[in-house]
């Protein structure tokens, strides 16, 4: 045996092993230091996070919390992916979103890492007549193209089996799905249509077409109506279980009719309950194949789409950050293709830039950060395998609920899902009027005096069924209000932040204030005195102790100054003429919009 000389790299193996209690003690007197008495068993609680769902995660994890084994990589239960090989051959499949008929767009995509198409055809979009069009000069036997037609599918189906027949494309070499998805289509816009056409293509596809798919799952609609992880995931399934019943009843073997279904889901910028939920998905379809009788064909087929939700109108330059974490946390979590949305995409159709800083957010993943070399990266990991095993079963318990129901179309139209759904979006909402949950730019550093992004108009997206949401909505609403003032007066509504003591005592919550103040479209003013600033309302900014001492006194100057509303930026006292107070938790949309209605701001 070779004794390696003494090169001064201690291993952890020298230091005293380390016991969860005496963690907890640890973490307890740190606490206790910042004024919050806990005693030692309490301490983890105490730096837990609550999530949807009913979640929570740990600031600690061991190889006590186990999980159930995930087995391997193209194997039942298909947690770590639906492939042995995983992303490691070539990459995923980089799938971006067309709904206007722009074939120099479609071949600038394809030219420049692009690898697949997902086309939205049907009214407002891109005309059935004009596939051919949009699609010439692409390779048909080399891009994938994946429809997204609702009621026009047979149509748009029709035409593209014809492209493929009129351009040579051989039965075997054509890859993708039509996107049959009549529930899909329905929650959008409260009209589903009719099965038969999706149940006569998918026999189709399965007969002749083995690398084409006729319907796609999209969980999106339920992901943009404010639903969370698990009800994302609980709507996925109990959409493709009833698809599932209506393809055996036309015909098909259970094999085929697992073969002809792709899912699609919203990848958002919380990495690791992205990662989770794709791992959880995939064992969720593994669970229905083998009640099905057909274990071997239930590996899920995944598109991972970063979340519109999140996507945000202002300083939409921000959304290039959110969009690199979703993508790595789709790629990461296993998805075989992903459509990163364009920075831009909230604002309209996106330009050349947009789609080009899109697609080469997963080139540069793939390509330059290796992500797709290694098979299911998180896996092992017992914060992630514990998620993903807390997601599963929140999942699976809402879909039994949605089968409790009568399945996905009794759900959607008792209104009880969309009832659901509403209340996870109500009890969100509430954390971010709170800037619980910040969005960066928008209710966390935003910036009055940028430049509006403009593009020109997309095609209206379909309504009538759930609601679309987005995180900046609320704050965005006061930010017209602020911006209708502007354009109508020449100046934006105004608060003056009256700072008390030198600058280490207020700069703080001066810059608390600022950032809270802006978020609503009012300008802070941080010189001069009241009486020049132009506004009607202040905000006293000092330390607790500066407070004490001269608040009041203050507040009283201010108010014999003309200011009709004074404001503390700390936690409330007891100052009389200290109309309200801002501090980290507050409502921030509630104050920001009476703040504007007391102004004449509409």
């Amino acid at each position: 045996m070779t004794v390696m000389p003494d090169d001064g790299l201690e291993l952890a193996a020298a230091f005293p092993d380390v016991t969860h209690e005496q963690w907890q003690g640890l973490v307890a007197g740190v606490l206790r230091k910042s004024g919050k008495d806990v005693e030692s068993a309490a301490a983890e609680e105490a730096l837990s996070t609550t999530l949807e769902d009913g979640l929570r995660t740990r600031p600690l994890y061991t190889a006590q919390d186990a999980a159930p084994d995930a087995g391997f990589p193209g194997f039942a239960p298909f947690v770590r992916g639906g492939r042995a090989e995983g992303n490691t051959v070539g990459g995923w499949d980089v799938r971006q979103r067309h709904a206007a008929a722009d074939r120099d767009a479609v071949l600038a995509d394809l030219e420049n890492g692009v690898t697949s198409l997902w086309l939205v055809v049907g009214e407002g979009a891109i005309p059935v007549p004009s596939l051919g069009r949009v699609l010439d000069g692409v390779y048909l036997d080399l891009a994938p193209v994946v429809l997204d037609a609702g009621p026009d599918l047979e149509p748009a189906a029709e035409e593209l089996l014809r492209l493929y027949a009129e351009r040579g494309v051989a039965k075997e070499a054509a890859r993708g799905s039509l996107g049959g998805d009549p529930l899909g289509h329905e929650a959008r816009t409260g009209q589903g249509y009719e099965f038969a056409a999706v149940a006569s293509l998918a026999r189709r596809c399965a007969e002749e077409y083995p690398g084409l798919r006729a319907l796609t799952v999209d969980a999106l609609p339920y992901h943009e109506a404010g639903g969370s992880a698990a009800q994302e995931l609980g709507c996925s399934l109990a959409t493709a279980v009833a698809y599932l019943r209506e393809l055996t009843e036309a015909g098909l073997s259970a094999e085929q009719a697992f073969g002809q279904v792709e899912f699609r889901y919203a990848a958002t910028a919380d990495q690791f309950l992205t990662i989770a939920k794709l791992r959880a998905a995939r064992r969720l379809w593994a669970r229905v194949a083998e009640v099905c009788g057909a274990p071997a064909a239930g590996a899920q087929l995944q598109h991972a789409v970063t979340s519109p939700v999140m996507m945000s109108r202002r300083d939409p330059w921000v959304n290039m950050l959110r969009t690199t974490i979703a993508t790595l946390a789709a790629g990461a979590g296993g998805a075989e293709s992903v459509t990163v949305l364009p920075f831009d995409d909230a604002l309209g159709l996106p330009d050349a830039f947009a789609r080009r800083i899109a697609r080469n957010t997963s080139t540069i993943l793939i390509e330059e950060s290796h992500l797709s070399r290694v098979i299911d990266p998180a896996g092992g990991s017992w914060y992630v395998e514990r998620l993903t095993d807390e997601l599963a079963h929140a999942g699976w318990e809402f879909f039994q609920r949605i089968e409790g129901l009568g399945g996905q179309a009794a759900a959607l139209r008792s209104q009880r899902l969309g009832q659901e759904l509403a209340e996870t979006w109500q009890a969100r909402s509430g954390k971010l009027a709170k800037r619980r949950e910040p969005v960066t730019g928008v209710s966390e550093f935003p910036f009055l005096a940028e430049r509006p992004v403009e593009r020109r108009p997309a095609p209206a997206a379909p309504s009538g069924g759930l609601p679309r949401v987005r995180r900046d909505e609320a704050f965005e609403a006061l930010r017209a209000r602020s911006d209708a003032h502007l354009a109508a007066t020449g100046a934006r509504p105004r608060v003056f932040l009256a700072t008390i003591g030198p600058a280490a005592a207020h700069t703080g919550r001066a810059t608390f204030a600022s950032n809270l103040f802006q978020a609503g479209g009012l300008e802070p003013v941080t010189t001069g005195t009241f009486e020049e600033s132009g506004a009607t309302e202040a905000c006293l900014c000092s330390s607790d102790a500066l407070y004490e001492e001269q608040a009041q006194a203050e507040a009283e100057r201010l108010r014999s100054a003309g200011a009709a509303h004074v404001f503390l930026a700390g936690r409330p006292g007891q100052y009389p003429d200290v109309d309200s107070y801002v501090f980290a938790g507050c409502d921030a949309v509630a104050v920001l919009s009476a703040a504007l209605d007391r102004m004449g701001v509409s």
